[in-house]
């Protein structure tokens, strides 16, 4: 078995923007066991879960915008935590209005 390629934040520059079902959230709590307590835009505080793409590539804390992805079932209390926004993304989204909430 080789090494796995991990692919650092700084490589990545474009910009994934919310489409569908998908919400813009701030975490506000780290659970443990890859779960996240997330205030999402449209008012629910979401219990989410890192999905394992992105377990061990990006590091979330508290206070990081994220862009959630409600599950079909229980989508007010549940949801999946697809990306994460660095900080001057999270200051273009800001500027271009994609955010309104404040940190």
């Amino acid at each position: 078995m080789g090494k796995r390629k991990v692919i650092s934040e700084e490589n990545l520059s474009n910009t994934i923007l919310p489409a569908g079902s998908d919400v813009l959230g701030i975490a506000i709590q780290m659970l443990g066991n890859d779960r996240v307590k997330v205030k999402c835009q449209d008012g629910h505080v979401r219990l989410c879960r890192i999905r394992g793409k992105m377990k061990r590539r990006m590091w979330i804390r508290n206070g990081d915008i994220v862009l959630v992805s409600p599950w079909d079932f229980q989508s007010d209390t549940r949801g999946d935590i697809f990306w994460r926004y660095r900080r001057n993304q999270a200051e273009w989204l800001r500027q271009k209005g994609y955010l309104t909430m404040e940190t």
